[in-house]
């Protein structure tokens, strides 16, 4: 049985993927209309298509990363609305500071749990129900992230527009403010290989094999290839792998090597508006 595809179906694939409309309409029939297919087919045919990211979630907001004073743990927030008429308005971010700053003292631990929170004699879902009222826009916490380590760091980009945090296994100041720039730069999907998911693995392995395939190459040929594009695909995209901002000719691994030989990172949280 066929699938419908809709202008709109076509419109946010290409709203995701960044392919052409044609293309887009052709991954869909081809999927029949199997969206995260359709991603795959785009890439099988060497379409260099947008990556897909957890963070990229609202299109407007304000975006806190903070520590407790002590840096063992830390919160990044997405407070979203509509239009970035309200996201740069000072009023407004001095709201999502306020809320931040209540996840922090109360040691909240989920957005459910600071909707919870009183700040100010109000409930916070009662402050966003005031501010929804008062604007005449969406108002929600539409990110909520956690983490707790020996020493986390937190960076904000772009004017409240992305918020990072690091975990790592000792205190670093410096360290965990430039892994958090790297982070922050260089989107990585994880910390390292192992922390990528097996299904991640087989499934970035399979469109490489299929794209060799398209080349022309050999099918024998194709195993060996789609090996190296593995190693490619981990340099590129987990944290440790990567080329050092501040210093290409070091990995991020070889920079916290070179600080102290026991400092990692275990884990890392970014939100990003887009």
């Amino acid at each position: 049985m066929s699938v419908t595809i809709t202008a709109a179906d076509i419109n946010k694939l290409r709203q995701t993927t960044g392919a052409g409309m044609l293309d887009c309409r052709k991954a869909l029939t081809e999927s029949n209309g199997d969206f995260e297919a359709a991603i795959d087919w785009l890439r099988k045919q060497g379409q260099k298509v947008a990556a897909k990211r957890s963070d990229r979630e609202a299109k407007e907001g304000v975006i806190i990363a903070q520590t407790t004073a002590d840096h063992k743990s830390g919160i990044v927030i997405c407070i979203s609305c509509e239009t970035d008429f309200v996201s740069k308005n000072a009023d407004f971010v001095a709201f999502a500071q306020s809320i931040a700053d209540a996840a922090i003292a109360n040691d909240v631990k989920s957005a459910e749990e600071l909707n919870g929170v009183t700040v100010n004699g109000s409930k916070v879902e009662e402050l966003i129900n005031d501010k929804l009222a008062a604007i005449g826009e969406k108002i929600a916490i539409s990110r909520f992230e956690r983490v707790e380590a020996p020493y986390v760091a937190s960076y904000i980009h772009g004017a409240n527009r992305m918020g990072v945090l690091v975990s790592m296994t000792k205190e670093a100041a410096d360290a965990g403010k430039d892994v958090a720039m790297q982070i922050a730069a260089m989107n990585p999907l994880a910390v390292d290989e192992t922390s990528i998911s097996q299904e991640t693995k087989d499934r970035e392995k399979a469109i490489a094999i299929e794209m060799i395939k398209a080349e022309g190459k050999p099918a024998e040929m194709a195993e060996k290839i789609a090996d190296g594009k593995m190693n490619k695909f981990f340099k590129d995209n987990t944290l440790m792998a990567q080329a050092f901002v501040k210093d290409s000719s070091k990995s991020v691994a070889d920079y916290l090597k070179s600080i102290d030989t026991d400092l990692k990172v275990t884990e890392f949280k970014r939100v990003a508006l887009g």
